[in-house]
């Protein structure tokens, strides 16, 4: 069997393959790609048996692949959605995995999967099941998996303090203190988590409202932001931002 990953995340790819390794004898992982970009330029010249196809990736919703390739592969969806959020996937008959994927429901899907009389039966219209996700309330990115050692941890962004870029990388620090790289830019972040609970206040942050202690006027208008846990820097509201981020906060 020829399987190709669609996956943002470095190490959920990396766990997916291993899993899929282990389930499936001879089972060759023809590609590992994270971006819709690359993923159209492969579709394009390649062909498999199957795609895992993650909903979210690193340059915008997966289902843009579909609007410039015709994709008779069937696929496979995973994503960190919640069960509500799939009903729309659910009216296509779109089998799908929710992160994170445990070794029992992969096997199941593959067994899924392999009981068809033909590929073509989980091949539905896409474009349908687009129509479907934008008639729906927005969907936010609800957990992250973070890579320790060997084992592969879970972090609810109800729990994540702030996201911020250091020398080129991207890391989120929790309300418990805790640091963990993220495979994601800011600006890709911006996109898939809660605009609600969550806000970009300068090239360098994006804040939780639940981890801003105090807000400081400063001299030339912007606003100073103590956090919690600590940063490591001082934290302005850059002034182009400003405006927004008191609508934000509803003053």
């Amino acid at each position: 069997m020829n399987i190709a990953i669609f996956e943002d995340e470095a190490f959920a790819a990396e766990h997916l393959e291993q899993m899929l390794v282990q389930l499936v004898p001879g089972i060759r992982i023809l590609a590992k790609i994270s971006t819709v970009r690359k993923g159209i330029e492969w579709l394009k010249n390649n062909s498999c048996d199957l795609i895992f196809l993650d909903i979210n990736l690193a340059d915008g919703l997966s289902f843009k692949i579909f609007e410039s390739v015709q994709v008779k592969t069937p696929i496979i969806f995973t994503t960190a959605y919640d069960q509500y959020a799939i009903k729309a996937f659910e009216l296509n008959s779109i089998d799908y995995l929710l992160k994170p994927i445990s070794i029992a429901i992969l096997s199941k899907s593959i067994e899924k999967y392999r009981q068809l009389n033909s590929p073509q039966q989980i091949v539905h219209n896409l474009k349908e099941v687009l129509r479907n996700l934008n008639n729906a309330e927005p969907i936010y990115r609800e957990r992250f998996s973070v890579e320790m050692g060997s084992k592969i941890k879970t972090v609810e962004v109800t729990d994540i303090a702030y996201f911020y870029a250091l020398s080129k990388s991207t890391f989120f620090r929790t309300l418990s203190g805790h640091n963990y790289p993220c495979d994601l830019s800011l600006d890709r972040l911006a996109e898939i988590i809660n605009p609600k609970s969550f806000f970009r206040v300068n090239r360098g942050y994006i804040v939780n409202l639940k981890a801003i202690a105090g807000m400081n006027l400063m001299s030339n208008r912007s606003i100073k932001l103590t956090l919690t846990p600590n940063t490591d820097e001082i934290v302005l509201v850059s002034i182009s931002r400003l405006a927004d981020f008191k609508k934000w906060l509803n003053i």
